[in-house]
């Protein structure tokens, strides 16, 4: 998949996020796909498991791309995410694999805890694997 077809797919994405259009915006990801939330230690394994934890949401969501930069496998998008109107900035790193998502992490400044009707999609990951990413990203902090 070229740069501009990437670039396509990735705008088809967020339109669909910011519409709701849960089937579309999940057609980005592979099967088995891996969606991280670092900030809340929330990791959804499978396409299907990430759109269901989005589609049991309660909040009313709203996606404004900010800019979409990237090449190859690895794209970067900077958008505002407003939950029931309040805006949030996030970023998402998306890792493709054979023209798919294998791998996306959301970074977003506020804490969001995971739903918990999404628990039975999603794994927190284990305390040792959150200090190992803190210190491979922060030597000088540990």
């Amino acid at each position: 998949m070229d740069d501009g077809a990437v670039r396509v797919a990735l705008q088809r994405h967020w339109d669909a996020s910011d519409a709701n259009d849960f089937e579309a915006e999940h057609e980005i990801y592979r099967e088995d796909a891996v969606l991280d939330y670092p900030q809340s230690g929330e990791r959804i394994r499978g396409r299907r498991n990430i759109q269901e934890s989005r589609f049991v949401q309660p909040n009313k969501k709203r996606f404004t791309v900010r800019r979409m930069i990237g090449s190859g496998d690895l794209w970067v998008t900077e958008f505002v995410l407003r939950y029931d109107g309040i805006p949030s900035y996030v970023v998402s790193i998306m890792e493709f694999r054979e023209g798919l998502v294998a791998h996306e992490t959301h970074i977003s400044p506020i804490g969001l805890s995971p739903d918990p009707r999404g628990r039975i999609w999603s794994s927190a990951r284990a305390k040792s694997d959150h200090s190992r990413y803190a210190a491979e990203e922060n030597p000088d902090r540990h």
